[in-house]
């Protein structure tokens, strides 16, 4: 076969595999959770069947106590998550008009400099966007929480992941066995190690930012609450679930409990108090989390995750922020790859001979 239709082959493959992927991606959620989770729980099976366990016993064990895990974690935060957001939808026409008036009282300062007429227009759009704002966001939560489709999705991701992580996790070793023999012979080797050094890449990253987001997120949350933000809570659980998206956890979260906090505190040291606990969370992620569990070794710019992930959500929407970070991570390692190909080509190394042979004329 030759090089160009081993490329056309391989351009058709990847082709149809995108458009699958397009077509299903409104069921493929669960399945792609479940490879993920399998993906990471593999290792710990791995390891129980050095201990004597049969890969059933060890992947049932594991699926077990993961699910446990996660339902200890459901049944603990979610309750008290969801109490928080509907009181806030509550909360909100009060909060905007709490906002509105005090948004008034800084204009009546400036009433005395500025044309009282353009100050009364202010006032006048200023209040009926907030009004209008504060109908559409409390239509929003409440749309959220009621949402047939969401809570379908909601059943699906909680009912049917569990079932394939577990079919997965039991047969992992074996599709990646099949998946190894089916490798073209003349670059098997070479597809192993770009596998290799993506495996490492992607197990690092996830690594490192899941325990940065669980961090911040108890962090956050705890702080919040402890001074008295009525949804400290729910805040904690934005910023620290946003924080695998750099700076976009810490900002978020900074804008919605500052929100709040101008809403219900009357003291200006509580507020100050809210602004200080992000100030120090970001400087502990920027300076001590990020690079100690994060590192550079991942090889992942920030700039590079923050495109991944929004361009995943834009083609696949949540599916596609799921699988945003392996793509990101093979396309890494492929362009590395090129780059290392083309250094060592004659494309890259023939201007340097013919410099030499211009500076070194045979004598």
């Amino acid at each position: 076969m030759t090089r160009e239709r081993k490329l056309q082959f391989w351009a058709a493959g990847f082709l149809v595999f995108g458009l699958g992927v397009w077509l299903l991606q409104d069921i493929l959620l669960p399945f792609i959770a479940g490879m993920a989770i399998a993906y990471f729980l593999d290792p710990i099976c791995d390891r129980l069947e050095t201990w004597g366990f049969s890969r059933t016993w060890a992947t049932t064990l594991v699926t077990i106590l993961f699910v446990l895990l996660v339902a200890l974690v459901l049944i603990l935060v979610i309750p008290a998550a969801i109490s928080q957001v509907a009181d806030l939808a509550r909360q909100l026409p009060h909060a905007f008009e709490v906002v509105r008036m005090k948004l008034d009282g800084l204009l009546i300062q400036f009433e005395t400099r500025v044309d009282p007429a353009i100050v009364e227009r202010v006032k006048t759009g200023l209040g009926g966007w907030l009004g209008d704002f504060a109908s559409w966001a409390a239509g929003s939560f409440g749309s959220v929480i009621s949402g047939g489709l969401a809570l379908v999705s909601l059943l699906s991701l909680l009912f049917l992941t569990p079932v394939v992580t577990f079919y997965l996790l039991r047969d992992w070793d074996v599709f990646i066995a099949k998946i190894d023999g089916w490798l073209p012979l003349g670059q098997a080797e070479t597809i192993r190690k770009l596998a290799r050094e993506t495996d490492e890449i992607l197990a690092g990253w996830v690594r490192g930012v899941a325990t940065v987001c669980l961090v911040l997120g108890s962090g956050y949350a705890i702080a919040l609450t402890a001074i008295g933000l009525d949804a400290g809570l729910l805040v904690g659980i934005v910023a620290g679930g946003l924080s695998f998206i750099p700076f976009v956890g810490s900002i978020g979260g900074f804008v919605l409990a500052m929100g709040l906090a101008l809403v219900e505190f009357d003291s200006l040291l509580r507020i100050l108090g809210v602004a200080a606990i992000f100030l120090v969370g970001q400087a502990l992620e920027g300076n001590i989390l990020t690079p100690k569990l994060v590192g550079d070794k991942v090889g992942l710019h920030p700039v590079i995750v923050i495109f991944a992930l929004l361009a995943g959500g834009v083609l696949l929407g949540f599916t596609g922020v799921l699988i945003a970070m392996p793509v990101a991570a093979v396309i890494g390692v492929l362009a590395r790859f090129a780059l290392e190909q083309y250094l060592q080509s004659p494309l890259y190394r023939s201007g340097a001979v013919r410099r030499n042979e211009d500076d070194n004329p045979p004598a």
